[in-house]
């Protein structure tokens, strides 16, 4: 088995009374699109920064493509394509002067692929930076990261301020560039962004590692709602005894709304004697399992 691409043990950062991340967690496998969600100040571009090599770590451990971030950080940065949450660059500078200045350090030599991605997402490269909208200044930094095709992608926000447009194009860029065996590790607290894209994925709250699983691990987990319309009145009794069973009766008698966490098979067997006239089924979609699981985390807590 092939080591992996990013791992951290136990990785702490502390800001004084500040928190910041608490014994975090991951492991990150070659070729996969790996989300790390959490909502603003869970402590996602700390842990970020700490891989980069950015931010000393309080204790804990991390690796990089085999590299330590902070030893290592000219060999991890030059395997690297790295897009921060905010993106700095030389304000006067124009897009083309930026892109060729990162391209020499880089020793890019070869810039086809570059100007396909400049052409793909429609970059501004003519003005000087600080010209730049937040949406024209992301199609620079994407372009920044990718255009040198590195090994791994470490992306924070990378689809802030692109219209959807774009948005579908970067996620055909992601699979394009897994498909080339190579790796990326996505920060987003875009949930219907991450639940279409990510192989695997890890929850952060309050600087903790709260799970990680493959989006379809967390949904057979997840409640499912099952909507059910008669033509009659029914006794419902039986379907409320059922383990794992919540049922909420709407203003209409004969309409029936179930929320399941247990097994589905007592529930059908269940619901064939009422002769349903209508039944609608749909999984937990990716915003309903992070909200609830923060919530049964929160009740864990108090």
């Amino acid at each position: 088995m092939a080591p992996a691409v990013i791992e951290t043990h136990a990785l702490t950062r502390s800001f004084g009374p500040r928190r910041g991340i608490i014994d975090v967690d991951l492991a990150v496998e070659p070729g996969q699109i790996f989300g790390f969600l959490g909502p603003n100040g869970a402590g996602k571009s700390t842990t970020i920064r700490i891989l980069m090599g950015l931010y000393h770590a309080s204790s804990g451990a991390a690796r990089v493509l085999g590299l330590d971030p902070l030893g290592d950080a000219v060999e991890l940065h030059r395997r690297t394509g790295y897009l921060p949450g905010e993106l700095a660059v030389y304000p006067r500078l124009t897009g083309r002067q930026v892109l060729d200045r990162f391209g020499s350090v880089r020793g890019l030599r070869d810039t086809r692929y570059r100007d396909q991605l400049i052409e793909r997402f429609g970059a501004e490269i003519d003005r000087p930076t600080q010209t730049l909208s937040k949406g024209n200044k992301q199609k620079l930094g994407l372009v920044l990261a990718f255009m040198h095709r590195p090994e791994l992608l470490v992306l924070d926000e990378p689809t802030s301020g692109l219209d959807p447009l774009l948005q579908r194009e970067f996620v055909a860029l992601l699979e394009e560039t897994t498909a080339d065996g190579r790796t990326v590790f996505l920060s987003s607290h875009d949930l219907d962004e991450v639940q279409r894209v990510v192989h695997r994925l890890a929850i952060i709250r309050e600087g903790r590692i709260v799970v990680t699983d493959t989006v379809e691990g967390l949904r057979r987990h997840a409640p499912r709602t099952v909507e059910l319309t008669f033509d009659h009145e029914v006794d419902t009794t039986a379907l409320g005894r059922l383990e794992g069973v919540q049922t909420s009766e709407s203003s209409d008698p004969r309409h029936l709304l179930l929320t399941i966490t247990g097994p589905v098979a007592p529930v059908l067997r269940a619901i064939a004697p009422l002769d349903p006239v209508d039944l609608l089924a749909r999984p937990a979609d990716l915003d309903e399992l992070f909200l609830g699981y923060y919530r049964s985390t929160e009740l864990q807590e108090v």
